[in-house]
Formats: structure tokens, sequence, C-alpha cells
């Protein structure tokens, strides 16, 4: 699976959920079906611009809310620290050079942070 399937995918199904939508539901509404909407949620399929299109329709959605991975939520549901990583990366892409070289500064201080913290009760 590609990261942006994964992604997309993840974005698409916090959309339905907010909405209260099930998959069957949302699946109708595109005029699908509902196992290629949870492959597609699963990051499982490679969907086409026309799908995400109906998708997002079915979701009353604009296109672009499909890419604000940024409004990810880092949850219990992630399985990894990879898939929070990708989180991480997808949302510092939408910023400037400036902000992330702020933001890994600011990063590196509060790791440095946590380290002598943890060394004070060690």
């Amino acid at each position: 699976m590609t990261e942006l399937k994964v992604l997309v995918g993840k974005r698409l199904r916090q959309i339905r959920k907010e909405q209260g939508l099930t998959q069957l539901t949302a699946a109708e509404r595109a005029e699908m079906a509902d196992t290629y909407l949870a492959g597609v949620e699963r990051g499982e399929r490679n969907i086409s611009l026309e799908s995400l299109e109906k998708i997002v329709k079915a979701l009353d959605a604009e296109p672009i809310d499909a890419f604000r991975f940024g409004e990810l939520e880092p949850s219990k549901g992630l399985k990894d620290k990879r898939d929070v990583i990708r989180l991480l990366a997808a949302f510092l892409e939408e910023r400037s050079l400036e902000e992330i070289e702020l933001i890994r500064k600011l990063a590196k201080d509060v790791m440095a942070t946590i380290d002598s913290e943890k060394r004070k009760k060690d």
C-alpha cells in the first residue's frame, strides 16, 4: 500500500464517521459497492479521480477535504509509530520551509526536555 492511499482512505473514513454514515449508506450515495468503499478506506484500493469525486460528493465534502491530513488525529486506532510519523509528515508538507524549521527546533527542544526529565527519574 502506498502512503497516499492509506492517508486518503483514513481521511475519507473520518469524514464519513463524522457525518454518522455507515459504509453501506455512503457507498449507496456514491453509487458503488460497499466492499469497494471499505477497500478505499483501508488504503487497499487504487482509487480513481472519478471514484474519489463520487465519494466526496456522497459525503457532502469537497475534494480537497480528502487530502487534509492535518485533520487526522493520532489515536489508539493507529497501530504503530510509522502511521503517526506519516500523519506528521503530511501535516508538515502543507507548511513553509521556515515554519518546518521552527517546528524542528521546537521538537528538538521538547525532546531534550523529555530526555532530561527521564534522566532525573532514573
